[in-house]
C-alpha cells in the first residue's frame, strides 16, 4: 500500500485483500487497522460495511479481468482467445496462492442475491460470459448464448476445484473447454481449414 494513497484508497485495497483472503465477515476494527484508517473515517467514506464490500469488489474487478482476458491487440481466432482465459486461470492457480474467483467467493459467502456485493459479483461474472459470447458469435457458433454459459460454468467449476483440492488444475479447465468447443464445432482454424 502506497503512503500517498488516500484513506478511501487504503480502505478499498485493504478490504479487497482481507475480504478475499479471510472472508467478508472480518470485523470493521481489523479492516480499519489494516488500512490505517479510523472507524469514524471509514463510516464517513462509506455508508456501511456492505457498501465497502461492494466497492472493494468493484475496484478489483477490472484488474482480475485483465489477468484473464486477452487484450484487444490479440488478434488470434476466437477459439484461441477463449482458451486463453482457461490457460491464464491455470497459471494463476499454479502460482500457489489462489483463493478462487473473488466474485464467486463473495457471492457464495454473502448468500443474499440482493446484497450490493452480490450485485457487483454478478456484474463481473456476466462480463466473463459476455466475453465468451462475443467470441463465439465471431466464431459462428450455433448457440453462442448457451455455450457462453457453459464455458463460464467450466471456469467457475475449475476455480472451485482448485480451492477445494488445494492443487493445480493441470490443464483440466483448458481440456474441458476445448472439448466443449470441439463438440460445438468451434475448432482451431487449422482444423477447420483441413475439414473444409
Amino acid at each position: 500500500m502506497t503512503t500517498s494513497a488516500t484513506p478511501r484508497e487504503r480502505l478499498l485495497e485493504a478490504a479487497g485483500e482481507l475480504f478475499h483472503r479471510d472472508g467478508v465477515n472480518i470485523g470493521v476494527d481489523a479492516l480499519c487497522k489494516a488500512a490505517g484508517v479510523s472507524k469514524k473515517s471509514m463510516y464517513q467514506l462509506f455508508r456501511s460495511k456492505d457498501e465497502l464490500i461492494a466497492e472493494s469488489l468493484a475496484s478489483r474487478g477490472p484488474s482480475y479481468q485483465a489477468l484473464l482476458h486477452p487484450g484487444p491487440e490479440d488478434e488470434r481466432p476466437a477459439r484461441d482467445r477463449i482458451l486463453t482465459v482457461f490457460e491464464r486461470q491455470d497459471e494463476l492457480v499454479a502460482q500457489g496462492d489462489f483463493l478462487g474467483c473473488p466474485h464467486v467467493s463473495t457471492a457464495v459467502e454473502l448468500k443474499n442475491p440482493e446484497h450490493p456485493g452480490s450485485v457487483v459479483a454478478r456484474h463481473f461474472k456476466q462480463h466473463l460470459t459476455d466475453f465468451f459470447h462475443r467470441e463465439l458469435v465471431k466464431a459462428g457458433a450455433e448457440d453462442p448464448g448457451t455455450l457462453a454459459i457453459q464455458l463460464t460454468m467450466i471456469f467457475d467449476g475449475a476455480s472451485a476445484r482448485a480451492v477445494v483440492r488445494a492443487q493445480n488444475l493441470g490443464g483440466i479447465g483448458v481440456l474441458t473447454a476445448a472439448a466443449l468447443l470441439d463438440a460445438a464445432g468451434v475448432r482451431a482454424s487449422e482444423l477447420a481449414a483441413q475439414a473444409g
